[in-house]
């Protein structure tokens, strides 16, 4: 375990130093001008790797409570270090994955790129698409950092594969977010936000149908496959947040990846 500090010299235990910086330069694109908190809210984060998200938002918002979700084991140790740095009562680290109902699924661990560990491999399988969406946030953090504009574009591929170098394959645990929300008796969730590498879907679907209305926000990274970008949006406007508003990330121009905001 490491210890980097981000742009404003907050410190934060990471894995990967760069990747830390990396994370936190994407989260900025969750705190889109629709997205309201305030002090006290409670936010769950699905997918929450190291906890870049729950550090920024208990230093801005000191009295609210970040639910964090973390499938892999040693992703989950940094995770959790992050979290008793800020007080484990307002900042919980919970090593699970969440999906349609409770079980167990494989995920595959990449070391050198923790961010991109999945249960959903396939997702990467076409190289192309993997170097593209690389190409994409380095061109992206050209304008945020100055190593990067060392980074010749031109290695995008060759940086794709480092990246996948030695991975891993693992088996973790998974509940629904609803017999999470009852286990820890949580009656309203003013921010869910969802970046969990192709597992949105599957996260959304285990919402039972009396919890919705406790869910007044929601961000979610969708892998827009098989029209799921129109089906998440569907989804949420069945269940009360219809005020909805779709966006993709500077670096991701021309894959298929977009963020959606969507609240009542």
């Amino acid at each position: 375990m490491k210890q980097v500090l981000l742009t404003d010299n907050l410190p934060i235990y990471c894995l990967q130093k760069p990747e830390a910086l990396v994370l936190d330069h994407h989260i900025q694109g969750y705190f889109h001008d629709s997205i309201q908190l305030k002090d006290g809210d409670v936010v769950m984060d699905v997918g929450a790797n190291i906890g870049v998200l729950g550090v920024r938002l208990l230093h801005k918002f000191p009295q609210s409570k970040v639910y964090a979700f973390e499938p892999i084991p040693m992703i989950f140790k940094v995770l959790e270090a992050n979290a008793k740095r800020l007080g484990a009562d307002r900042f919980v680290a919970l090593n699970m994955g969440l999906s349609t109902q409770p079980g167990a699924l494989e995920f595959v661990y990449f070391p050198l790129a923790p961010a991109l560990s999945t249960a959903h491999p396939e997702m990467w399988d076409d190289p192309s698409k993997f170097a593209l969406a690389v190409k994409g946030v380095l061109k992206d953090l050209k304008t945020q950092f100055w190593w990067a504009k060392l980074i010749p574009l031109g290695i995008s591929g060759l940086i794709a594969r480092v990246l996948r170098w030695g991975a891993t394959k693992m088996v973790c645990p998974l509940q629904t977010l609803s017999s999470v929300m009852r286990d820890k008796q949580i009656e309203r969730i003013d921010l869910l936000k969802i970046d969990c590498e192709g597992a949105e879907w599957e996260v959304l679907q285990g919402i039972a149908a009396e919890d919705w209305p406790k869910i007044q926000q929601v961000v979610a990274e969708v892998h827009n496959e098989n029209n799921r970008l129109e089906q998440v949006k569907q989804l949420l406007t069945t269940h009360g947040l219809t005020s909805i508003h779709v966006e993709q990330e500077a670096g991701l121009h021309g894959t298929s990846l977009y963020n959606i905001f969507a609240h009542r």
